[in-house]
C-alpha cells in the first residue's frame, strides 16, 4: 500500500515522511531543535521552527562532531556525516494509530564524546516488533560543543553552562511527549534507557527540574550521574582551555571560530593534562556539571531527598567494566601497589585507598580471584565509576519508597581468550539483539540471555515490573539486596559481591 511504502505523519513541527520496513514505520533524522550553530552554537537549544511541505525523514540524520575510535578486531561500522547540525531524533513504530503504546527512549552512551543515535547496533526495531511499544533514539551535543562550562570566564559572553547536552535531551522528551501520539504512542508512558553516560544522562534528568515529568520509569544500565562535576571543577577545565589554545578570555570571536576539528584536538589536550587528576579520569573532561540552575543539587543528594521518587527504576552494572578500558593501556598489567594507590588517591583520600585495596585483595583472595595489583585496581574502579552509584541510587529510591530493581552482568566475552570478562558495554549486544560472535559470543546460550533481556526490559517498561516468563519472578532490592544475575542461567542472588560493597560504606 502507498501510505505503507511512504508514511507521512503530521507533528506539531510539521509533516514528515518515513519508511515501512519490516513491518515498522521508521522515521530517521527528524530534527527535534533548532540547528546549534552560529548564535546557537554554546547556548541553550530552541525549539525546531515550523516546516512547510513534507520533510524527508528515510535517513539518519548527522551525528555530533566526535573522534571516532578505532574497533580493531572487531571492525569499523559506518557512520553518518559529522556536523554541528545534528540534534535530531529517529523512531520506530508498530502501527501510526491510536493505540497509546508506551514509548522507549534510547540515549547513546560513549563517555559524552562519543556515539549516536544513529548507531546501527540500536537499529534493530527489536522491542517494538517483540513488545508493540514505540521506540525512539536521539541524538544530542557531545564534547566541548555539549558539556563545556564558558559561562564564567568568558562573564557570560559564551553562555555554555556544561549541561547543554543534557538540555538538548531534555527538549527532546518534550517533543517526544507533544508529537509520540502521532505514531502510535502513549506521551504519558514513557521510559528512558541507556548505557554508560546515556545512563549518567539519565541519573542527571531525573535531578533536573526542566525533565521533572517527561518520563515515568528509567533503565540505567552502567552509570547512574554521580559523576557529574562542580561549577568550580568545570572552570578550572576552562582555564585550561585558554592554555592549551593559547587564548584569553576575552577572545570571544576566536573562541567562537574555533572549528569542530580545533575542539577536538584541545579537548584531547586538556583530557591529557588532567588525567588522574579529575572525577572521570583517564576518560574526559566533558561532563554534565552542577551548575546549581539546571542541576540544582549533587544528584545522589537529590535522590536522597526524593527529588525522583515518581520515576521507577532498574539499575545495574556488568562484573567487569573497567577491563574495557584498562585494555587500552599498553602495559597496565605490570603496574604495581603503589601505582594503585597513587590512581586511586586522585579521586579519594589515601587511607580510603588502602582500606579498599586492603578490602577488595582478602575478599578475592577467598573466592580464589587474582589478587595483582592490575587486577585489584580494575574490580576498584570499576566499582567506582559504574556499580556502586547505581547502588547508592537504588537505596535513595528505595528510602523514598519507590520500587528499584538491580541486576549484575557477569556473561564473558569471548574475546581475545576472555580477557575482557563482563567488560563495560558487552550487555548492549543483548540489550539489542546484535549478537556479535567475537564479542559477544552467540549461539543458544548468547540468544536466550538475549531473549531474557528483552522480555525483562519490556516487562519494565510495560508495567515498572521487570519480572516475565523467560526471567522469572525479578524481585526489588529491598533490604536483602536482591539482584538479578544476567548470564547463561539467570537467577536472583541475595547481596551478591556485598564484601566489596561494604567496603565503600562511609567512603564518598
Amino acid at each position: 500500500m502507498k501510505e505503507k511504502a511512504n508514511p507521512v505523519v503530521t507533528t506539531k513541527s510539521g509533516k514528515v515522511e518515513g519508511n515501512y520496513v519490516n513491518d515498522l514505520y521508521i522515521f530517521k533524522g527528524i530534527p527535534y531543535a533548532e540547528p546549534p550553530v552560529g548564535a546557537l552554537r554554546w547556548a541553550s537549544p530552541q525549539p525546531v521552527k515550523q516546516w512547510e511541505g513534507v520533510k524527508k525523514a528515510k535517513d539518519f540524520g548527522n551525528i555530533a562532531p566526535q573522534t571516532i575510535m578505532p574497533m580493531g578486531a572487531f571492525g569499523q561500522v559506518p557512520q553518518p556525516p559529522q556536523s554541528e547540525d545534528c540534534i535530531t531524533l529517529n523512531i520506530w513504530s508498530p502501527g501510526l494509530d491510536n493505540a497509546r503504546r508506551p514509548v522507549m527512549v534510547w540515549i547513546h552512551g560513549g563517555a559524552f564524546t562519543l556515539g549516536s543515535g544513529a548507531d546501527p547496533s540500536y537499529d534493530t526495531g527489536v522491542y517494538p516488533k517483540r513488545g508493540n511499544v514505540v521506540m525512539v533514539s536521539i541524538n544530542y551535543r557531545l564534547g566541548m560543543l555539549g558539556f563545556f562550562r564558558f559561562k564564567d570566564i568568558t562573564g557570560g559572553k559564551i553562555p555554555s553552562t556544561g549541561n547543554e547536552g543534557l538540555l538538548d535531551q531534555v527538549l527532546a522528551l518534550k517533543w517526544i511527549k507533544d508529537n509520540i501520539a502521532a505514531f502510535g504512542g502513549n506521551p504519558d508512558d514513557i521510559t528512558v534507557f541507556g548505557e554508560s553516560a546515556g545512563a549518567m544522562s539519565i541519573g542527571c534528568l531525573m535531578a533536573m527540574p526542566a525533565a521533572r515529568g517527561l518520563f515515568q520509569k528509567g533503565i540505567l544500565e552502567s552509570g547512574s550521574g554521580g559523576f557529574a562535576i562542580t561549577a568550580d571543577e568545570a572552570n578550572f577545565n576552562a582555564q585550561l582551555f585558554l592554555e592549551m589554545a593559547g587564548l584569553k578570555s576575552d577572545d570571544i570571536d576566536k573562541i567562537n571560530a574555533l572549528t569542530p576539528p580545533e575542539l577536538l584536538e584541545i579537548e584531547k589536550k586538556i583530557v591529557a593534562s588532567r588525567r588522574g587528576k579529575c572525577k572521570n579520569p583517564e576518560v574526559t573532561v566533558t561532563v554534565p556539571v552542577v551548575d546549581k540552575e539546571n542541576i540544582p543539587t549533587d544528584v545522589l543528594e537529590s535522590a536522597k531527598q526524593g527529588y525522583s521518587k515518581e520515576i521507577k527504576t532498574l539499575v545495574g552494572s556488568n562484573l567487569n567494566e573497567w577491563k574495557l578500558f584498562t585494555m587500552m593501556e599498553p602495559g597496565f598489567d605490570q603496574i604495581d601497589e603503589a601505582e594503585v594507590l597513587k590512581r586511586l588517591g586522585n579521586v579519594m583520600s589515601a587511607d580510603a585507598a588502602k582500606s579498599l585495596v586492603s578490602a577488595y585483595r582478602e575478599t578475592r583472595a577467598k573466592r580464589g580471584e587474582s589478587t595483582t595489583p592490575a587486577e585489584l585496581f580494575t574490580a576498584i574502579f570499576g566499582d567506582l565509576m559504574f556499580r556502586m552509584p547505581g547502588v547508592r541510587l537504588i537505596e535513595a529510591q528505595q528510602a523514598n519508597k519507590q520500587s528499584a530493581y538491580n541486576y549484575l552482568f557477569t556473561w564473558k566475552s569471548p574475546a581475545m581468550g576472555g580477557v575482557l570478562g563482563a567488560c563495560h558495554g558487552l550487555e548492549i549486544s543483548f540489550v539489542f539483539g546484535n549478537l556479535i560472535e567475537m564479542f559477544s559470543g552467540a549461539g543458544p546460550d548468547a540468544e536466550k540471555l538475549a531473549t531474557c533481556m528483552q522480555d525483562a526490559w519490556l516487562a519494565f517498561v510495560h508495567t515498572g515490573d521487570p519480572s516475565c516468563e523467560s526471567i522469572g519472578k525479578w524481585p526489588v532490592y529491598g533490604s536483602e539486596r536482591h539482584t538479578m544475575i544476567l548470564d547463561k542461567d539467570c537467577r536472583v542472588e541475595a547481596a551478591p559481591y556485598d564484601s566489596e560493597r561494604k567496603a565503600w560504606d562511609g567512603i564518598i
